[in-house]
């Protein structure tokens, strides 16, 4: 708050704003200078590339151009793959590395490496070396190699099978809750949870039987996490050695009274047979007054699994090479709601992207020319056959706001999530306005020249904050790149830039009843791979905001993300749609392990390996990577395979 005290000793009385909900003084008007840029829109891949001010020093790296306020120009090599580029531009505090992936790929190189050294009978280390003297290239292409002959994995990801991990059993070892249905509306059954709880009794499969056949048993719901249940049957009292977990959304569970009408047998368990003689009594006495599902469960579960989009639809997606334009890509696979998109001009199909249908990230066909959005012509003219154009009601609805009276302004500063990297919230400029309430926003200190890693926020996206939204919540502010006046204070810095803060009034104010908790487990994307889906942790809530831990990983990694997420589900989701789900990095280490034991001894050589964790290339942009020299070598560092 020290901030907060020396803006309001330094600014007059009479020119102090109130405070609202987020506590913040509602801009710096009086000491910065309105900055004027054009707001023009074009929906064509040229654009005008924004002007240097000469004062500021240029940095060249393979081409690009970087502007940094002090022009500080320290180099590093990546302790991963090898690449040299600008000091400030890399990932971590001790800037060994270019980018998260490499990080993360390092971090279970390093493990696996010790167990290699372990299973050839060499002493171990003290620290494993993920590079050997050999070059990299030599590595790479070796694997190469190796998957050459793997025919059926040459376009496999790298996923660890879903029921290699079990979530009952990881919630009752750690004592841990999920969170609960009702938290994520975007999901299956999210609206239609409210009279699941604790107590409620259901018809579900006997397995305590000798019975050829399937017959099934009254079970009691003695504990929830998402879509799983812990079951006990009925007449086990306190009895808990029978417990087990189901997913409540399968086929074989229904309401109690389904069996009768369906003619289905109910039997009672053999291990408590003898218990009672007279059975039917009671399940009477034990079941009055009790609850259980709704009639039409099934029927809304069934209801819930149909997604309105289709297969070969046509939509506008952010390009993942340049997060600033769109490009036409078309819908290749559909599961529980997550859409595998395959860039139009993909000629194999492997250039595609990962994404929630209510993402914010598609769009309508039409929508970036609408707005003046940057997008991507294609160069096909003509739709092949089956192609159709997703019709615009399918997506998710912003709100209407009125850019006639006071908006935002280019120029204008606030603290925005930065979506290259998800565990920062940084100091950011409206770079442009576009219609619709759309901007867009630039990280400052990281900005490319040409603007190619400006990226598209609504004006009431909960991603962007106003000036001072960190420090009057205590999370870590990130500073521009190279800005070596620190600690960082946003008075001085908008008299520095002469800027001003966005007004307080403008942003998004709402906090809904979201019902998460810290400690809450989930299933969550890893949005620098989106095509992952990771057993998670809610480690702080601020307003609306979530902090998401990835259980088996450190902290740097964590990410910021909406409570209203369409990249956040509950436990259980990935069973129900069939989507792999990657357990915690420690459970990922020993499966690994186990497959490099047997290839070990069935080959009687090492293979090569790949890194477990895929490239976070998806949607890592250039501009915080050392740059590519060619057109060729760019979309060549920027595919997953």
């Amino acid at each position: 708050m020290e901030d907060t005290r020396d803006l309001a000793e330094r600014t007059p009385r009479s020119e102090r704003k109130r405070r609202d909900s987020f506590g913040m003084f509602d801009g710096y008007d009086s000491c910065s200078e309105e900055s004027t840029s054009s707001s023009s829109s074009e929906d064509s891949e040229d654009e005008v590339v924004p002007s240097i001010p000469a004062s500021l020093p240029i940095i060249k790296n393979n081409g690009q151009v970087y502007t940094y306020p002090d022009g500080k120009s320290g180099m590093a090599t990546c302790e991963m793959c090898g690449m040299v580029g600008v000091r400030d531009a890399f990932y971590s505090k001790t800037k060994r590395f270019c980018s998260v992936s490499c990080s993360r790929s390092y971090s279970s190189n390093s493990k696996k490496a010790s167990i290699l050294a372990r299973l050839q009978g060499k002493p171990p280390t003290k620290k494993a070396k993920v590079l050997q003297k050999q070059p990299l290239m030599a590595k790479l292409a070796a694997y190469a190699q190796y998957q050459a002959s793997q025919q059926n994995q040459a376009k496999t990801k790298a996923v660890v099978p879903a029921e290699s991990f079990d979530w009952g059993r990881y919630i009752c070892s750690n004592n841990t809750v999920g969170a609960p249905v009702s938290c994520f509306k975007h999901a299956p059954m999210g609206t239609c949870w409210h009279d699941i709880e604790e107590g409620v009794r259901i018809e579900v499969l006997n397995s305590d039987t000798n019975l050829s056949t399937k017959v099934y048993w009254i079970a009691e719901i003695i504990k929830l996490a998402g879509f799983k249940a812990l079951l006990r049957y009925e007449g086990f009292d306190n009895d808990t050695s029978r417990d087990f977990w189901c997913n409540l959304c399968i086929p074989e569970v229904h309401p109690v009274g389904w069996c009768a009408s369906s003619g289905k047998p109910l039997v009672p368990p053999k291990s408590i047979q003898h218990k009672y003689s007279n059975w039917k009594a009671f399940l009477v006495k034990r079941l009055t007054g009790a609850k259980t599902l709704p009639p039409d469960f099934n029927t809304k579960v069934h209801e819930n699994m149909q997604f309105p989009f289709k297969k070969l639809m046509r939509v506008e997606v952010v390009d993942k090479n340049y997060l600033c334009r769109t490009r036409v890509a078309l819908v290749e696979q559909v599961i529980g709601g997550r859409l595998r998109l395959v860039y139009e001009e993909s000629q194999d199909g492997s250039d595609d992207f990962w994404c929630h249908m209510y993402s914010p990230l598609i769009h309508n066909i039409g929508w970036s020319r609408s707005i003046g959005h940057r997008f991507k012509r294609s160069d096909i003219t003509k739709k092949t056959e089956g192609q159709v154009d997703a019709p615009a009601p399918l997506f998710q609805k912003v709100k209407d706001v009125d850019q006639s009276g006071d908006w935002f302004r280019d120029g204008m500063k606030l603290e925005a999530i930065d979506p290259l990297n998800l565990s920062a919230i940084c100091v950011a400029t409206v770079r442009k306005v576009l219609a619709d309430g759309y901007l867009m926003i630039g990280i400052d200190g990281s900005e490319a020249v040409d603007g190619s890693d400006w990226f598209c926020y609504h004006g009431t996206s909960p991603s962007i904050f106003p000036v001072g939204f960190c420090e009057i919540n205590s999370i870590e502010l990130t500073p521009p790149r190279g800005y070596t006046k620190l600690p960082f204070k946003w008075f001085d810095y908008l008299r520095e830039t002469c800027s001003i803060a966005a007004p307080v009034r403008l942003f998004n104010k709402e906090v809904p009843n979201h019902g998460f908790r810290q400690g809450m487990k989930l299933e969550a994307v890893d949005l620098m791979e989106p095509r992952l889906v990771c057993v998670a942790t809610v480690t702080r809530i601020v307003h609306r905001l979530l902090r998401i831990h990835f259980d088996g990983w450190e902290d740097e990694y964590d990410q910021w993300v909406d409570c209203e997420s369409p990249d956040l589900y509950p436990v259980g989701w990935c069973q129900l749609t069939g989507y792999q789900l990657q357990p915690p990095a420690s459970q990922i280490m020993l499966q690994t392990d186990r497959q490099i034991h047997r290839q070990t001894y069935a080959d009687r050589h090492i293979t090569p390996l790949h890194s477990l964790v895929t490239e976070k290339c998806h949607s890592l942009h250039p501009s915080r990577r050392k740059r590519p020299n060619s057109t060729k070598d760019k979309r060549k560092s920027l595919s997953c395979e």
